[in-house]
């Protein structure tokens, strides 16, 4: 008799804070089944959100979901090395009752888009697409449509759109041929296309240019487990990448939207296949215009469906739109400080967003709360938002702080993706294509003229015929006599000349006779005009005076 196999237990919630000083102490657990129903972290500089976001990333990691979050700072690579808690977080945990954490490492995937403090990460050109391009350049309304058109044309001559130099080729051959694409695709003003350029060449000085190419990144790449059946933590090197903020928001935006894309549909599963961790998101809002707002907006909403929960790391609730805002069920809240009316006015609007829990002031507790405590207000079992709780989030048992670089050179090489994407590769594109065009077309051209027929060329000076002692000259040749289309189009030449043209826009141009015409009635005010008048309007009647 088979015994049917068991029924795999849902994995434990995680535990992210304690309540401390209450008559009945409290934990406050986060559930697998609602972790894909995304969260905000806030609060202010230095109150604690990295070691939160490190608790969570581990947690997750533990409990065999991969993690994806940015390094803005450089110090959250240490999670892939195990902890030992410094002589000031032991004291602080010992005044507070909490635990020391036990030490633990989880497997790390480091990624650098510079390909320089982890794997390259790389994408098409043709894959990021004219709109998230767009938002990467900072173009305007119609600079964005004649990008929109660049990607039709090269889309309808097959032409591969990969690395920069493809689009450079292409904004160049488009913008070169403008007239011949207007009537289809619209106009495409050379003022446009040279702002294209411009703010091409401010990615490539700002090292943009080494994400553009082959091989791309495969997203499936990060929904990696170890051999324990551990999550792997993917880690993106942020540090430099801040000092370009719209490459660092559109690239994070670009994987959110190839997860949504590329996943498939699973609906409600006991935990998440993916967390996306987004660091300093208010740089991905920052002068959005309202279409790439909305499109975040969907993403957000309908990623929940494919096992993927994302998570939102910044100062303020304020920095994200209330559509946005609206969808995060999870919130951690750490301290912000009112010095200013507009601190003032966030806090307040923090407060209002967060359930309230009776006998808990929130406004106040939001600027009374010390490095390392947070309000939280996680779903229950229902979905509902839980009544929001003051605690301390514990420590994590990973390392806090950054990796040496031996270290981090280690785990690259023993990562299970160390040599797949370190070599970049370059085939036909789009710049090979044109620039082979523009190099052959001299050669066509020449071998053109080499090889069309030759019309005979008439003698200067025949030879002479010699008849009984005469000498005769050679019949000169007869002229040939222009066609009858010669002779309609040397008609029309004439006719335009004398009464002028219409031009292809509808623009009339003069001739002799019109221009003869308007110079007499100018002078029709003085005598010598009156003349002038008299003896061409006699002329023109067949009189004389």
């Amino acid at each position: 008799m088979s015994t049917a196999a068991p029924t795999p237990l849902p994995p434990s919630p995680l535990l992210l804070a304690r309540t401390v000083g209450l008559d009945a102490p409290a934990e406050c657990l986060l559930l697998p089944a609602l972790a894909n129903r995304h969260g905000l972290v806030t609060g202010a500089t230095g109150t604690g959100k990295s070691v939160t976001l490190q608790r969570l990333a581990e947690g997750f990691s533990r409990m065999g979901v991969p993690v994806f979050m940015a390094d803005v700072k450089g110090d959250l690579a240490g999670i892939g090395h195990a902890g030992q808690p410094s002589p000031r977080l032991q004291a602080s945990l010992e005044e507070r009752g909490l635990p020391l954490p036990a030490p633990a490492a989880c497997p790390v995937t480091l990624w650098d888009l510079f390909g320089e403090q982890g794997h390259p990460v790389r994408a098409t050109v043709s894959d990021m697409g004219p709109m998230l391009l767009s938002r990467m350049l900072g173009l305007n309304e119609t600079q964005a449509g004649v990008l929109q058109i660049v990607f039709r044309i090269a889309d309808a001559q097959g032409l591969l759109l990969l690395d920069l130099k493809d689009l450079r080729a292409m904004l160049q051959y488009v913008g070169e041929n403008a007239r011949s694409f207007t009537t289809e695709y619209g106009n495409v003003s050379a003022a446009s296309v040279g702002a294209i350029q411009r703010g091409l060449l401010q990615i490539e000085a700002e090292g943009g240019d080494r994400f553009f190419g082959e091989p791309m990144l495969d997203i499936l790449d990060f929904l990696q487990l170890d051999d324990r059946g551990h999550g792997r933590v993917n880690i993106l090197a942020a540090d430099r990448l801040m000092g370009s903020p719209r490459l660092y928001a559109t690239f994070l935006l670009w994987m959110l939207s190839e997860l949504f894309e590329q996943l498939p549909e699973v609906g409600d599963m006991d935990k998440p296949k993916l967390v996306f961790f987004f660091d300093e998101a208010h740089l991905l809002f920052d002068d959005a215009p309202k279409a790439l707002v909305d499109r975040i907006e969907l993403v957000v909403r309908l990623v929940r469906s494919k096992g993927v929960g994302v998570y939102f790391v910044t100062q303020s609730p304020l920095d994200l739109p209330d559509t946005v805002l609206g969808q995060l069920g999870n919130r951690i809240q750490h301290a912000l400080r009112a010095f200013t009316p507009r601190d003032q006015k966030a806090v307040k609007a923090t407060a209002q967003t967060m359930r309230p829990r009776p006998g808990l002031d929130i406004e106040a507790a939001i600027s009374e709360l010390a490095v390392g405590e947070a309000l939280l207000s996680l779903l229950d079992a229902q979905g509902r938002p839980t009544p929001t709780q003051r605690g301390y989030v514990l420590p994590p048992g990973s390392r806090l702080g950054p990796l040496e670089p031996a270290e981090r050179r280690a785990l690259m090489a023993h990562s299970p993706l160390a040599g797949r994407y370190d070599q970049s590769l370059d085939r036909e594109s789009a710049y090979e294509r044109l620039t082979g065009r523009a190099s052959a077309a001299p050669a066509q051209a020449a071998k053109a003229v080499k090889t069309a027929p030759q019309a005979p060329v008439a003698p200067t000076r025949g030879p002479e015929r010699r008849t009984a002692g005469t000498v005769t000259a050679p019949a000169p040749s007869p002229t040939p006599k222009p066609s009858a289309k010669e002779e309609a189009g040397m008609l029309t030449g004439l006719g335009n000349f004398l009464f002028g043209s219409t031009g292809p826009r509808g623009g009339q141009r003069e001739g002799l006779v019109h221009a003869l015409a308007k110079s007499a009635v100018r002078s029709v005010g003085s005598q010598v005009g009156r003349q002038i008048m008299r003896g061409v309007l006699g002329s023109l009647a067949g009189r004389r005076r």
